[in-house]
């Protein structure tokens, strides 16, 4: 009924018609996984697996779960901030690459059990994410979440930037469970995720963004 409304026009009522069909469309990924798809073009991630942290119509944040930071501990990071620790199996926990932005920053991803006295970040699918320090501190006193991840930095998309991603079939979505981002060796995240979708990774091609 707006098509070729005159008076509607003028007053930029169709516009605001087609920004409100746009919210209506939204689709929020938070809690999910986006899967690398081949020829995703920035070598940062290839073949990276991402958990949303959160998405919305202002952005995205999410965290690379399978992607070591080479050599680095979490005993490596308590010893830098003075973080004494009792936890020796803590310590020898691995540090993942969370993503290109601010990679000097730390993020907890974690099982809900645990929940920061400052700020925890619930995500839907049974998951939280924490970034103050009281959490590495209890974790290296024996008291931090049953599953987690440690992770340095993260990937972070601007409004509208991931829709766009997806939609040039950069990458994939697909549901979040406990056992693939907390129990699988990194290694085998990226075609767990993918067969999740009933997708075989090893015939799945660059042209393949909607298999």
């Amino acid at each position: 009924m707006l098509r070729g409304c005159a008076p509607c026009a003028a007053s930029g009522c169709a516009s605001w018609w087609g920004e409100a069909a746009e919210r209506r469309n939204f689709m929020d990924l938070t809690g999910k996984l986006l899967i690398a798809m081949p020829g995703i073009g920035d070598p940062r991630f290839e073949h990276s697996v991402i958990f949303l942290c959160s998405h919305g119509e202002e952005g995205a944040m999410g965290l690379i779960i399978n992607k070591p930071a080479d050599g680095v501990e979490l005993g490596d990071l308590l010893e830098q901030l003075d973080m004494g620790g009792e936890n020796s199996a803590a310590s020898a926990l691995p540090v993942r690459f969370g993503g290109p932005v601010e990679t000097q920053r730390g993020f907890v991803l974690h099982s809900p059990d645990y929940e920061s006295d400052v700020s925890s970040l619930k995500v839907p699918g049974g998951f939280s994410m924490t970034a103050t320090l009281d959490i590495l501190e209890d974790i290296a006193g024996g008291q931090g979440p049953e599953q987690l991840l440690v992770l340095l930095g993260y990937a972070g998309w601007g409004a509208g930037q991931l829709e766009a991603e997806i939609a040039m079939n950069g990458w994939l979505t697909a549901d979040a469970s406990p056992e693939l981002v907390f129990g699988l060796a990194d290694d085998s995240k990226w075609g767990a995720a993918l067969k999740t979708l009933g997708v075989d990774p090893l015939t799945l091609s660059a042209s393949a963004g909607h298999a």
